[in-house]
């Protein structure tokens, strides 16, 4: 995995299930620690929980036990005192979750890795070859990294001047998966990120626009007027379908959202 920068004006109100990946742990200490000061947060904990729970492995250690703690501390965690409260305190283990497994990657987490570890990944999968993969595991992988494959005998994979020698000048990192005297080569380039670009409009002038529309526009009472179904034709015509009688209806659909939570240390711990 990438080496993250330290960001010192991220907090727990402005975290998401993807800028999560370039934080550490201390990171997230950090943020839990200024957390008691924020109320947008306190009054949106479970999804607070999630988003940190997507990229990390949490333990709560519930006695002051030194033990566990060096325990954990050995295992890759990182231990701290998170306040929950007034005087509630408690100990909790936090550990950056690997990227192991293909099914390990996710949306979010995809381009905070990079091309070798990728690459590293995939050889994992019983080495198959990208063909192996599920389809949702190659979307995946392709939302952040341009891949190519190609499949030739040993002896011509490396040929001057071929695909594998471009590629690699290109800065692709290259995979080679046996598959008997052939060889597949599975490229892998991080995709440039791009920024979308969003329309500006000028208010004032939209402003004026619609005061001269809403001048223009003639209000007719249709509320007696016979819907044009109950209206009896001789004969259907085409031509009797208008912009003014044409209408399409849609059913529009609503969940219900989820109950508040009580208190952090009720979601962030691990089911």
């Amino acid at each position: 995995m990438k080496e993250s920068t330290p960001n010192k004006a991220m907090s727990l109100k402005t975290l998401t299930k993807s800028t999560v990946w370039d934080v550490q742990e201390n990171d997230i200490f950090r943020m839990l620690d200024a957390a008691d000061k924020e109320s947008e947060v306190k009054d949106n904990l479970r999804h607070v929980a999630d988003i940190i729970r997507s990229a990390f492995m949490i333990e709560e250690i519930k006695d002051d036990n030194k033990q566990l703690q060096e325990k954990y501390t050995q295992q890759g965690y990182k231990v701290g005192t998170i306040k929950l409260g007034d005087d509630a305190k408690v100990v909790w283990a936090i550990k950056k979750r690997p990227i192991t497994r293909v099914t390990d990657l996710t949306y979010e987490n995809i381009r905070h890795i990079s091309a070798a570890k990728l690459l590293e990944v995939i050889d994992r999968n019983f080495g198959g070859g990208w063909d192996s993969l599920s389809q949702s595991i190659q979307d995946i992988i392709e939302s952040g990294f341009d891949i190519s494959t190609t499949t030739l005998p040993k002896d011509r994979l490396h040929k001057k001047g071929g695909m594998y020698e471009k590629k690699v000048a290109d800065g692709y990192e290259v995979l080679e998966v046996a598959k008997g005297t052939w060889v597949e080569a599975i490229f892998a380039k991080l995709k440039p990120e791009t920024i979308k670009p969003r329309m500006k409009f000028d208010e004032s002038r939209m402003d004026d626009e619609d005061e001269d529309d809403d001048a223009d526009v003639e209000i007719v009472d249709d509320y007696n007027k016979p819907d044009e179904d109950d209206v009896e034709l001789d004969e259907p015509n085409d031509d009797d379908i208008t912009e003014d009688n044409y209408r399409t209806t849609f059913a529009l659909g609503g969940g219900d959202d989820d109950e508040d939570a009580e208190s952090l240390s009720d979601f962030i711990a691990d089911e």
